[in-house]
């Protein structure tokens, strides 16, 4: 059963000769996939709304009812499903007729088990392939929504945006944390040329320069202790596409010549290997760090930054986009109460007040986060105040560097405006400045 849920391989069968149906049913049970029977267009419809069915074998003669006819409703019941027509000699010409109306294929009574296994492993494997350009399609279009604006200065950064995807120039996305970089990135992809090969992304910080290096050009076996089996890197999984550079400041300064190298000459070599290969790249990168600074400080090198920002798109803050705030955690409660399977429908309008006056220090991440919150625990059709666990209180008066407090309070303020904007307990001690486990203590020891 295994194998089925890998292939999708969910079957229903159609006939009204009971030795067929039980043959077909053992084969490719055989065969790992999930079946059900149906002996006619009533038992079919019936199953078809209590089930979701990757593929159909229907025949085409069904004692009182027209196969062509049952083939029509299946199509518009589960157009998803691939419908294989199994007929008679004598009947050919009309499983033809039942292709051009939407049927996949046809198979000729009597066929060998092979035969049968062979037609259902080939139409899983095309529903497979389109479930999965589906779900491709999907991340884009959600990608979109949530770009999606009303603000002027947010629409002029997607208009530029969608004039540049069309050429190969590298883009870097400025903006600060939580502002949606990576997902304008992957529109970008989806908008260019490049849409139908891979947009791979590489998070910098999380890496070694030693293990950047190997993830990003690949390497040889026995490159270095532990190098079992060869890789082929990012930079070969992108090829004809885009690789993303999620947070490009914190790129190991020691290994930015070869970057810089692979960027002007579309050359590289892998970990362990003399071999000079080639990709066909486009490479765009995001960072909430200010590059001109660090080039400054000798922490980024100036040539490597001017290949990056061939075009510069700057996303402004949630807080400078006022008009967008209820329109994203509308979507975002519409998506998680669909995904959560939970009663919320709205907000209240207390709610709708504090998420406008609230300054969202963590931006759209932060939203996403309060409110897949509110939606899990919320057990009506509004979401309160109470459901946001949002500090309106401290938001009306943020802490300020100068201002009349204790460090104790500007380090509490600021340590909990980091791990807003922060993915992870990790990625927020970094940018600290302190170990994960010292953060930990003193999120305790402040009350966060």
């Amino acid at each position: 059963m295994e194998a089925a849920e890998q292939q999708g391989g969910r079957i229903l069968l159609v006939d009204d000769e009971s030795a067929i149906l039980r043959t077909f049913h053992y084969c490719l049970e055989d065969q790992g996939y999930q079946v059900a029977t149906a002996n006619s267009a009533a038992q079919a419809d019936a199953l078809l709304q209590r089930q979701v069915f990757d593929l159909c074998f229907l025949d085409l003669r069904l004692g009182d009812d027209n196969g062509l006819d049952v083939l029509a409703q299946m199509r518009v019941q589960a157009p998803w499903m691939r419908v294989v027509i199994v007929t008679a000699h004598s009947a050919v010409d009309t499983a033809v007729d039942a292709m051009q109306a939407g049927a996949a294929d046809y198979l000729v009574k009597p066929c060998s088990p092979e035969q049968l296994r062979m037609a259902a492993a080939k139409q899983l494997e095309v529903r497979q392939l389109s479930a999965r350009l589906e779900a491709l399609e999907g991340q884009v279009d959600k990608a979109k929504n949530d770009l999606d604006s009303h603000s002027p200065a947010m629409m002029a950064v997607l208009e530029t945006a969608r004039q540049v995807a069309a050429t190969d120039a590298n883009i870097l996305i400025l903006g600060e944390s939580g502002t949606g970089k990576g997902e304008l990135a992957r529109a970008i992809h989806g908008w260019s040329r490049r849409a139908k090969k891979a947009c791979v992304t590489i998070n910098c910080p999380s890496l070694t320069a030693e293990l950047m290096e190997s993830e990003l050009f690949g390497h040889s076996r026995g490159a270095f202790t532990g190098a079992s089996e060869s890789t082929l890197g990012r930079v070969n999984q992108a090829d004809g596409g885009s690789l993303f550079l999620d947070e490009i400041g914190d790129f190991p300064l020691t290994l930015q010549p070869k970057l810089l190298r692979f960027i002007q000459d579309k050359e590289y070599e892998r970990v362990g290997d003399p071999v000079t290969r080639r990709a066909d790249v486009r490479i765009l990168a995001a960072t909430n760090l200010d590059l001109q600074d660090m080039v400054s400080e000798g922490l980024f090198r100036e040539d490597l930054l001017y290949r990056l920002n061939v075009i510069t798109l700057n996303l402004p803050p949630l807080r400078e986009r006022a008009e967008d705030i209820l329109d994203l955690a509308e979507r975002f409660l519409a998506r998680f109460v669909k995904d959560y399977a939970r009663p919320a429908r709205g907000f209240s309008d207390e709610v709708r007040t504090a998420l406008l006056d609230y300054p969202w220090p963590g931006n759209i991440r932060e939203l996403r986060n309060v409110i897949e919150r509110a939606s899990i625990i919320c057990p009506e059709e509004r979401v309160q105040l109470s459901h946001l666990g949002l500090n309106t209180a401290a938001s009306n008066d943020t802490p300020r560097v100068g201002a009349e407090l204790s460090l104790e309070q500007l380090e509490k303020a600021h340590i909990a405006a980091v791990l807003a904007t922060s993915e992870t307990l990790e990625q927020a001690a970094r940018t600290l400045g302190i170990d994960a486990s010292t953060l930990y203590r003193k999120r305790k020891l402040l009350g966060l």
